[in-house]
């Protein structure tokens, strides 16, 4: 009886995380619309079919740094990096993580171009817009500030995928935190650069029953494991539907 206990207590210890994965799978989710960066990213999907590679930059401030993931190998970049490995097998991949927590707009355009530089990047994700609406940033200037980033990046040839605020009760509780999407969403639109849209998507995570301390840690502001680990599937997926031919684009589903 004894031995049949520790038995069993092996299996569930086997199947348990399993189970939570395959939970996790189902919950993490968006709309194709939602994954549509807008722009189909001409230079990466070239590299990818000419010279099986893709390098890719993810600049930003903590979330990008990993901040409030348990592990650095749960954090978006480089969730980002192991799905695209598995979804584009024979691709050469790198990602590489340029994240400094607590940095803002301004600091980030200082370094853009010795990060690009440093990494031969054709992809450039930057993740930035939450520290600008909680420090009270104007709107103009923060709009001057992604457009100088963005000037400055691609002198040096790559693409850019601007990744919008995240959808957290430090966020959700600014007076006008729409805006600072709405700016991010105009200035991609003006630059012709791609837009993903993390905001949107955590709202609709929201919307639809999941409560925040499935996403975000207990400081009400930072993405924690499974929200770290579902941007870098989510974000996988949306660029490998611009790098790809239009007939191969890919929708995030359950595993069965």
């Amino acid at each position: 009886m004894k031995l049949r206990s520790l038995v069993l207590g092996a299996l569930m210890a086997i199947l348990l995380p399993s189970v939570a994965s395959l939970a996790d799978d189902a919950k993490c989710r968006a709309s194709r619309k939602m994954l549509d960066l807008g722009n189909p990213l001409e230079v990466a999907r070239a590299s990818v079919a000419d010279k099986k590679q893709l390098r890719i930059v993810a600049m930003g401030s903590s979330s990008t740094q990993g901040y409030g993931a348990s592990n650095p190998a749960f954090a978006y970049p480089a969730q980002l990096k192991m799905n695209l490995d598995r979804i584009m097998p024979g691709v050469d991949v790198h990602v590489f993580n340029k994240g400094v927590g607590g940095q803002d707009a301004d600091e980030e355009v200082e370094r853009m171009s010795a990060d690009v530089k440093e990494h031969k990047a054709q992809i450039v994700v930057w993740q930035v817009g939450t520290n600008s609406a909680i420090r009270r940033t104007p709107l103009d200037k923060f709009a001057a500030k992604l457009r100088a980033g963005i000037d400055i990046g691609r002198k040096l040839g790559p693409e850019f995928v601007l990744m919008n605020l995240q959808y957290v009760p430090a966020v959700v509780a600014l007076p006008d935190e729409e805006e600072y999407a709405r700016v991010m969403a105009e200035v991609a639109k003006e630059k012709n650069v791609g837009l993903f849209r993390r905001f949107e998507i955590m709202r609709a995570w929201y919307n639809d029953g999941m409560p925040y301390a499935q996403f975000v840690t207990n400081d009400g502001l930072h993405l924690n494991d499974f929200g770290q680990k579902c941007i870098g599937k989510l974000l996988s997926l949306s660029i490998l539907n611009a790098v790809k031919p239009p007939q191969l684009t890919v929708e995030p589903k359950p595993r069965n």
